[in-house]
């Protein structure tokens, strides 16, 4: 039931999909399938959840994805500006207790639990939007900026799950969601370029006397490493500055922190071990060294010594 987005990203097709009637059985089972259906950290570790949480869990994912895959998935910028407008009225008629999409009717049951306001859910939206008309950013402070919309509204919505939404909760959470925001861009620059995406800022390319030129040619210039390697360090520092949420949330949460976290380092450690030069090949993280991560951060947690200043 839970097809994958990119092949229903045109506004009759959704449209259709919410016109139908979902019981709430029905939307839970497609968030669930959906959820599932996509290996990432965010399902792995809500798999290590108690029971009573994992569906909300799937539920807010749902809305993550989808409002991602309406934007990226689409075949131009203007239909997915039209998608995204179509999916936010969708999520106001679901504040205003008229819930259509099966994402939506799942998803206010877990809105009337745990009191989630509307903001950030919308703010995700907003940020989605500026990627169809932006596609390269001035300086590292603009970048930053778009990550407080596309990134940190996610964490906020698992504070919120875990009944621990406090200022001090919250910065923490934001620079986490931060720093694995900019470990997916560095992680991604071929991909991104090729989507005509460019997140490496203007600033910290001429602070390295990087041209833009090396985008095109697809190489790895001592200067285009160097300017990897900054943003690099900036990810690190957010991530590690990050981690004391790990002792503030309910314990629970500790380990969905704990491997998020460290989930983000270990792709920016993969960086560094290709020398920055994500051209050649993608850096990513071995399933194998996934699974050892999560069975430590598992292991810890079960007896009590999982900290924010525990290295995976």
């Amino acid at each position: 039931m839970a097809a994958t987005i990119a092949t229903e990203c045109s506004l009759p097709k959704v449209e259709a999909l919410a016109a139908r009637d979902w019981s709430l059985t029905e939307s839970q089972r497609y968030c669930r399938q959906l959820a599932r259906g996509h290996y990432e950290n965010f399902v792995v570790a809500s798999l290590l959840l108690p029971r009573r949480m994992r569906q909300h869990f799937y539920n807010v994912y749902a809305y993550c994805r989808w409002s991602d895959d309406l934007a990226d998935e689409a075949p131009d910028p203007s239909t997915s500006l039209r998608l995204l407008d179509w999916w936010e009225a969708e999520l106001r008629a679901c504040y205003q207790g008229i819930a259509r999409h099966p994402v939506f009717v799942a998803l206010a049951e877990t809105i009337e639990i745990f009191a989630i306001p509307i903001e950030p859910l919308a703010r995700l939206l907003t940020a989605f939007r500026r990627d169809q008309r932006q596609r390269a950013y001035a300086s590292r402070a603009d970048l930053l900026d778009y990550c407080t919309g596309s990134a940190d509204p996610v964490g906020e919505l698992i504070l919120y799950l875990g009944k621990c939404h406090r200022d001090d909760t919250l910065r923490l959470s934001n620079s986490i969601c931060t720093g694995l925001q900019l470990a997916n861009f560095w992680q991604d620059v071929a991909r991104d370029w090729q989507m005509g995406r460019r997140y490496l800022p203007d600033e910290t390319l001429r602070q390295f006397g990087c041209d833009v030129a090396v985008f095109e040619q697809r190489r790895a210039t001592p200067e285009f490493r160097a300017a990897l390697a900054a943003e690099v360090e900036q990810a690190q520092s957010l991530l590690t500055s990050g981690l004391a949420l790990v002792d503030l949330v309910p314990r629970e949460l500790k380990l969905d922190v704990w491997l998020f976290a460290q989930g983000g380092l270990a792709v920016l450690q993969k960086i560094r071990d290709l020398n920055y030069d994500v051209w050649s090949r993608r850096p990513t993280v071995s399933k194998w060294r996934q699974l050892r991560m999560t069975a430590r951060g598992w292991r810890l947690s079960r007896t009590g010594r999982l900290h924010g200043r525990t290295a995976a």
